[in-house]
């Protein structure tokens, strides 16, 4: 997945496939350490996946609290 169709994903829909990163990756988990998984590259590629998606949730996160840079008088 790419970081692009990440960010501009809505918050809420970005939460909920954070949400089903994290479960397929402790299945992934599971079966790696079972030897059923078939390449570990998934395993890889998903905690990528996870990390790009945490990237921009905290990227629009600074963003939002971020004051706004108009002169104060």
């Amino acid at each position: 997945m790419k970081f692009s169709e990440l960010a501009q994903a809505p918050s809420d829909e970005l939460k909920v496939r954070l949400g089903e990163m994290k479960e397929s990756h402790m299945k992934m988990r599971f079966q790696h350490a079972t030897g059923q998984l078939d390449s570990p590259v998934k395993l890889r590629n998903i905690r990528r996946d996870i990390a790009r998606a945490l990237t921009a949730l905290s990227q629009r996160a600074k963003a939002s609290a971020a004051p706004d840079s108009g002169v104060a008088e």
